[in-house]
């Protein structure tokens, strides 16, 4: 069975723990960096400039992304300079909408035209990914997020939709598919056999497919069983 380190696919640590992102960083299974104002949220950060540059006086080489705060256009355009200029290793990540639905198209043109490293995020279908094509750049680099958790969530086998936005990103070499939003272990083998280039895993689920990835299904069962059996005793149950 596959480990890991044998997937064809980057792995990027997504998470706002700083501790855990430092430790991450560190280890050579993990490729990059992602992060958004919701985990930060979730892990108590309360000054967004002053915890990236906490980040990022470590993380100097790996990919990192940063999401710019602001649902008007030409305020998403200042911080996405400004967060560009933070350091080289940065992307700076652009909604596919503001929350209005209104389009980021013109936006995520302007920018890769001025020669920003774009992640285009909060994608969920084959459309949007073909959307974006034409106004990303040859020679930038840039990725586009597209949510396959989410599209799992409602019931859809997200892999062809992965297969089919790959092919749809061949002509541009520099942007790279990202399968985002993974909920278990498996998805990380899906995103490798979709052929997306990078997935997102948060620490929870990294820490356990680092753990289980490739172990022997028997020594696992065996493992289950004593679980029960010492949660059993340390309860206290009888019959």
């Amino acid at each position: 069975m596959k480990t890991l380190a044998d997937l064809p696919i980057k792995i990027f640590a997504d998470g706002a723990d700083l501790d855990g992102i430092l430790k991450l960083y560190r280890d050579p299974l993990i490729q990059g960096m992602t992060t958004n104002p919701t985990l930060m949220r979730k892990a108590g950060v309360t000054d967004y400039e002053a915890f990236a540059r906490q980040v990022l006086a470590v993380v100097k080489t790996k990919p990192i992304s940063f999401e710019v705060l602001s649902d008007d256009f030409d305020e998403m355009r200042r911080q996405a300079l400004k967060i560009s200029r933070w350091q080289d290793n940065v992307f700076v990540k652009i909604p596919i909408t503001n929350t209005r639905g209104e389009s980021s198209l013109a936006l995520v043109a302007d920018l890769a035209q001025t020669g920003v490293r774009l992640n285009v995020t909060a994608v969920l279908s084959l459309e949007q990914v073909q959307s974006v094509l034409p106004n990303l750049q040859r020679e930038v680099p840039a990725v586009v997020s597209v949510f396959a958790g989410r599209v799992a969530d409602t019931g859809i086998n997200p892999i062809p939709l992965m297969k089919a936005c790959r092919e749809c990103l061949r002509p541009l070499p520099q942007a790279e598919l990202l399968w985002a939003s993974i909920r278990e272990v498996l998805n990380i083998f899906q995103a490798a056999e979709s052929g997306a280039q990078i997935v997102t895993v948060t620490h929870d689920v990294l820490a356990k497919a680092q753990k289980l990835s490739g172990m022997d299904l028997a020594a696992l069962s065996l493992d289950t069983v004593k679980m029960f059996y010492h949660d059993a005793c340390s309860a206290g149950y009888s019959l």
